[in-house]
């Protein structure tokens, strides 16, 4: 039976781990498509948080970040359009039912692009393209509530890939997520974790990329940033959000979301 190496900080900037959890068993939903890597979430938090902080998730999915804060003591709260489990409320990432400065720490995997089919919902940013269909525009917003509940000195922490299909241009949304957060919080580093993605490792998907002349996604982004002195420019205060569109059911356990052709 495989065992996992035991877990450590990562001390350079560049993080791997040979598995997407870590201990005996699993945080979060392993049938889960798009699902962070747990280990990344616990480095985070033994990093930047303490006993009883309070870590905020305003995408949850299957509730991985919820599942580390757990296991090192900290208070965790998920929201999702789509919550998998009961301890995730339901509520857009945009308008959190949080008060202001509420958060020691708040990570976020947000959608890359229209890469994975999520709700279905008109308000998931899911359903936005990274090439001009208002994903940057809905995902400053989600950055403007983050600034809104973390506390002064508190941490972000969000996970991104960059985006390239077929038959569309390539989209460098990190670079263009990192110039959104530099408005509102302090940088304090940009790390690279490599992706142990099985679909990378097929034969003919590498042969596909060379064949084609382009490339498949190694890494992804995980950019860490603190709520510090930084002048935000004054407007009017956001009208109050619309009523959530009802779900039909709640989404059967273990179903896994359906993956668009290539994704790389």
């Amino acid at each position: 039976m495989y065992k996992k190496p035991k877990l450590e900080l990562q001390t350079t900037t560049l993080w791997e781990y040979p598995s997407q959890h870590y201990g005996e068993g699993m945080q979060g939903n392993k049938n889960y498509k798009g699902a962070t890597p747990s280990w990344v979430i616990w480095n985070l938090l033994k990093r930047y948080t303490k006993d009883g902080d309070t870590v905020v998730d305003p995408m949850c999915g299957s509730g991985t970040t919820l599942d580390v804060a757990r296991d090192l003591g900290r208070k965790g709260l998920g929201f999702d359009l789509q919550p998998q489990r009961p301890e995730i409320a339901r509520a857009d990432a945009r308008h959190l039912p949080l008060a202001d400065a509420s958060a020691e720490f708040v990570f976020v995997d947000p959608p890359y692009s229209t890469h994975l089919k999520y709700s279905g919902l008109p308000e998931c940013i899911g359903e936005l393209d990274a090439d001009g269909g208002g994903y940057y525009e809905a995902m400053t917003e989600v950055i403007k509530e983050i600034h809104r509940v973390l506390k002064p000195g508190g941490h972000i922490g969000l996970y991104v890939s960059d985006s390239w299909r077929q038959d569309h241009p390539f989209c460098p949304i990190g670079f263009e997520l990192f110039a959104i957060m530099r408005q509102f919080f302090v940088p304090i580093d940009i790390i690279a974790v490599v992706r142990h993605n099985r679909t990378m490792k097929r034969d003919h998907w590498n042969r596909s990329a060379a064949i084609g002349n382009y490339y498949l996604r190694g890494f992804n982004y995980l950019f860490i940033m603190r709520q510090g002195d930084v002048t935000l420019p004054k407007k009017p205060r956001a009208p109050k959000p619309p009523p959530l569109t009802p779900l039909a059911k709640p989404m059967p356990r273990g179903k896994q979301r359906k993956k668009k052709k290539h994704r790389i």
